[in-house]
């Protein structure tokens, strides 16, 4: 029944928030020699997880439908992850926009939620001005002041970026907002990294990935760049696809000593 399938997923999130993983940070995820970081001469940084966060929309679902906000948010955004890696695969792209409305949509309906235009609209507007994590100006400033260049290469379409940027007052201290829209295909394509090298106009060791999701971390390491994983919850290990992070941090503001010099 369509009421047990919510119960489940219901219970699913909830038992994924209490259950922290037992493994530790795998030994792989060890540093590259440091003169590689001294050639950094760019960062580019995810934007969804990385600069903002994206279950800051979780207040504005709970006043929306009590009680289904968290399940919402968390299924909402696992569908968003999964329809843009599926259209990738298929070969049949959607701007970031869409497919986030497609993903609440999706959300929505497996928890049996009256998702009315005006409530959608809410929430889908609310991407615009998702909340920043502490850490990211005061990381982006000093960065600035050490001469880096600085940008967001992300899935986001460009609309989206813009804006959440400018509304966590970082769109001054950017260089660049790249959006996957100039090659109409997602991460973990090689071919968004690349986007990005073209871009920022420095060769492949001069730029530094930054990401808290780690299977983009892997992607970036595959297509031949420095990474560096924020890893936001200490708990999470990274994932198992083989390109480990060149370092591995809790915060963007450890990231200006790993490249001063």
């Amino acid at each position: 029944m369509r009421t047990e399938r919510r119960d489940f997923i219901r219970a699913c999130v909830a038992t994924a928030a209490t259950v922290s993983p037992a493994r530790a940070i795998a030994a792989a995820v060890a540093a590259q020699p440091a003169d590689r970081l001294g050639r950094i001469e760019a960062f580019a940084f995810d934007a969804y997880g990385t600069l903002f966060d994206v279950f800051s929309v979780t207040a504005l679902c709970e006043e929306l439908f009590p009680g289904d906000g968290r399940a919402l948010a968390q299924v909402w955004r696992v569908k968003q992850l999964q329809y843009s890696l599926l259209r990738s695969l298929m070969g049949r792209h959607k701007d970031f926009w869409q497919v986030t409305q497609d993903a609440l949509s999706y959300a929505a309906k497996s928890l049996e939620l009256d998702l009315t235009a005006a409530r959608r609209d809410r929430l889908m507007e609310a991407y615009l001005t998702l909340a920043a994590f502490p850490d990211v100006r005061p990381g982006l400033e000093s960065l600035k002041s050490q001469g880096v260049k600085l940008a967001i290469l992300s899935n986001g379409e460009p609309r989206m970026l813009q804006a959440a940027a400018a509304s966590a007052g970082i769109d001054t201290l950017l260089d660049a907002i790249i959006s996957v829209e100039d090659v109409k295909i997602f991460k973990v394509s090689p071919r968004v990294y690349q986007l990005g090298l073209e871009r920022l106009e420095v060769g492949r060791t001069g730029l530094g990935f930054v990401s808290s999701n780690s299977w983009d971390i892997n992607g970036a390491a595959s297509a031949g760049l420095t990474t560096f994983w924020i890893q936001r919850n200490a708990a999470e290990p990274p994932e198992e696809l083989g390109f480990a992070a060149d370092r591995v941090v809790s915060a963007i503001t450890d990231l200006p000593p790993l490249v001063r010099g």
